[in-house]
């Protein structure tokens, strides 16, 4: 088993400029909405159960917010910054439900970049059909290439 762990690592502080921009979509399955409400616990009718959810404003079965939010931490912890940076906070504002075989697509920005307290803000949002799902922000702490002395 290698013990070299830098090639496992994401971007530095160092590496990053305000404005850059990473994705991750997934088209979300009833197999999805079924796996994440055994790990979360929320089994909530208005996911599971189509009688039930035909009767909510909806009108039939919705992913769970939290699944689709889940695809943001996707971007953050694969791609921008990726391995190695940590959530600090993360603002989510649900604006449209998501559907069985909807695809969403997380998008990451950097919106602002604070070397001493080496964090980093980005504007998180969540698309399905170009529409925005989720909206919000994200504070993430980001390691530094070499420490500061």
């Amino acid at each position: 088993m290698s013990t070299d762990f830098a090639a496992m690592h994401g971007l530095y502080l160092e590496d990053l400029t305000v404005g850059m921009s990473a994705m991750f979509g997934k088209t979300v399955t009833e197999a999805d909405i079924a796996a994440f409400a055994g790990v979360s616990g929320d089994t909530n009718p208005i996911h599971l159960h189509g009688g039930f959810a035909q009767t909510t404003r909806f009108g039939q079965r919705i992913a769970h917010g939290m699944l689709s939010s889940s695809f943001i931490s996707a971007v953050i912890g694969t791609k921008l910054p990726g391995p190695g940076s940590i959530y600090v906070s993360q603002t989510l504002n649900f604006t449209a439900p998501v559907s069985i075989g909807d695809t969403v697509t997380a998008v990451c920005t950097i919106t602002d970049i604070n070397q001493e307290r080496r964090r980093v803000t980005l504007k998180t949002r969540c698309l399905a059909s170009d529409k925005i799902v989720i909206d919000g922000e994200a504070v993430v702490l980001v390691p530094r290439r070499t420490p500061k002395k």
